[in-house]
């Protein structure tokens, strides 16, 4: 995994040093859940809220078209409540509350609304998001308070997940953008056989600025 992550952050810095490419910073707030379900029943879930910090490219296609990947560090999680048990977390918890450290892969295309410098546009496409390290906090059905490290592996929660985004924002003529940001989870987050459905949610806004953004003519 590190050899591709690494694979991918050069692929995604060397778009810096092509023509006619902006590249620049992105750092937000959000509010992350995660759709839960055990045996197709829904689960309840509350928020959490969390952050994200990273970079993005602007490479021009056709017209208003353009590619604009982004990999940054996203903090996730979610508390849930159950009506039914599973694992994981376990199969006498009562609850979880879930604290998921990620790296997200974003190919993103973009469409400006507008030749003019200052303008509205519109982000969406895959991502993937690399769980790093995760923390969780259950109650058992005894009373007992489990608070341990999330384990990831072949029957336990899933190192990767992927997601559709959707981001809508105004780019102003120095490079400064400001957008809301939707991520919706494609895949089930745990890798265990009859086990939970979780797939993340998240929400928020994002502020970000290229760096020498190439001037509109």
């Amino acid at each position: 995994m590190k050899s591709y992550i690494l694979f991918l952050s050069i692929t995604f810095i060397s778009f810096a040093v092509q023509g006619q490419v902006k590249i620049g910073i992105l750092a937000g707030p959000q509010v992350t859940t995660a759709r839960y379900s055990i045996q197709d029943a829904k689960q309840s879930t509350k928020r959490k809220f969390g952050f994200q910090l990273g970079m993005n490219c602007k490479v021009p296609f056709d017209n208003n078209l353009y590619f604009a990947p982004q990999i940054f560090y996203s903090l996730k999680g979610y508390k849930a409540s159950f009506t039914q048990y599973s694992y994981p977390p376990d199969v006498t918890a009562v609850d979880n509350n879930t604290t998921i450290h990620t790296l997200e892969l974003a190919a993103l295309l973009e469409v400006d609304f507008s030749n003019k410098p200052n303008h509205w546009f519109f982000r969406g496409g895959p991502s993937l998001d690399f769980q790093i390290f995760g923390r969780e906090k259950f109650h058992l059905l005894n009373g007992n308070l489990v608070n341990r490290k999330m384990k990831y592996g072949f029957a336990e929660y899933g190192n990767y997940a992927a997601n559709a985004m959707a981001q809508i924002g105004y780019e102003d003529a120095r490079g400064f953008t400001v957008y809301l940001n939707y991520g919706f989870g494609l895949t089930n987050i745990s890798n265990v056989d009859d086990g939970p459905n979780i797939r993340h949610r998240v929400i928020g806004i994002s502020i970000g600025q290229y760096f020498h953004p190439k001037k509109n003519k």
